[in-house]
């Protein structure tokens, strides 16, 4: 059970604190919530029932420094996430982005970053879908990391190229 003020990640919507645990009333039905409050953003609020496994299961607690490290150690070794088929490629892309896995989202970065430098030496730029997604991801590693680390987000790329092996 989390508590108030816990940072957590939730799912794709990045990092959030849980501003209070109260008990709502919408349309009749009182349920204890989660409020979240994303970090960047001051007007965004989402509730998460507290008793939906379903819901509750998309939050899970921020990444320690340490736990950065290891991710960025293993950037190198992963496999290349790229899929010829548009089509396919978008339905895998969405699902790693839904599944919110970190490893998962670093190779999905890593794979992007790469295509988008092996495309711009041809001319070429990244299908507009893959360039969102790499935007989604982004935004969820760099969240993490930069908040876990203690930096400003702008200091994470700097960050993971001094400490790539």
């Amino acid at each position: 059970m989390y508590k108030i003020n816990d940072a957590v990640m939730y799912g794709a919507l990045g990092l959030c604190t849980i501003s209070s645990i109260e008990t709502l009333d919408f349309m009749g039905d009182k349920q204890e919530y989660y409020v979240l409050k994303p970090i960047n953003s001051e007007k965004d609020i989402f509730y998460v029932p507290t008793n939906n496994q379903k819901a509750v299961c998309k939050l899970r607690s921020v990444c320690s420094k340490s736990d950065v490290d290891t991710l960025i150690s293993q950037i190198n070794s992963g496999e290349l996430i790229w899929i010829e088929n548009d089509t396919e490629r978008k339905a895998e892309y969405g699902r790693i982005i839904k599944r919110a896995d970190k490893y998962e989202i670093i190779m999905l970065l890593r794979t992007l970053y790469l295509r988008r430098q092996e495309l711009v030496q041809n001319g070429k730029k990244l299908r507009a879908s893959d360039e969102n997604y790499f935007r989604i991801a982004e935004k969820m590693i760099f969240d993490e990391f930069a908040f876990a680390l203690g930096i400003d987000k702008s200091e994470v790329v700097e960050y993971i190229k001094k400490h790539i092996s």
